[in-house]
């Protein structure tokens, strides 16, 4: 009996390690340490942690709301070593479902990087604002993207 108990745990063991690798939590700061956003983002997930090259890389900003959000925008900038290099605009309907109620949610998006974006060491900052343009967040970020890239991109 003890010989089976053993024989699911230590394999179960494995796989949450190896989820855990995969599936990182990553630490997030505010813009402004002094300003109270009407929305708190409580964490981040990047998967895979590091980012591979040429692979899908899933960002899951989870967060909360005192009130409900009807639609508005996502401004993104991305450095790489302190150097801007890119900036984007998104729907924030298109990275979560809306109408945004109170309370919890989630904004996910999805992008397979280039397979020759540099690996190393890069910084996101995210403002979220609403549709009559008033900043409801500011968050920012650091992510890896590592050496290792897909077979199809060499």
């Amino acid at each position: 009996m003890e010989t089976i108990h053993l024989n699911l745990i230590i394999p179960f063991s494995l796989m949450l390690c190896l989820f855990c690798l995969l599936v990182h939590a990553t630490d997030v700061q505010y813009c402004d340490k002094k300003t109270d956003y009407d929305v708190k983002v409580r964490g981040i997930e990047i998967s895979p942690n590091p980012i591979a090259r040429g692979q899908p890389a899933k960002f899951s900003i989870s967060a909360t709301t005192g009130e409900a959000i009807s639609g508005g925008k996502l401004v993104i900038e991305v450095s790489y070593f302190g150097w801007h290099i890119y900036s984007e605009t998104r729907e924030l309907c298109g990275e979560t479902t809306c109408p945004v109620s109170v309370g919890d949610f989630v904004v996910a998006h999805t992008q397979v990087l280039p397979g020759f974006t540099p690996p190393g060491s890069y910084s996101l900052k995210m403002k979220m604002y609403d549709g009559n343009k008033n900043e409801l967040t500011c968050i920012t970020f650091g992510f890896s993207i590592g050496f290792i890239s897909s077979v199809a991109d060499m």
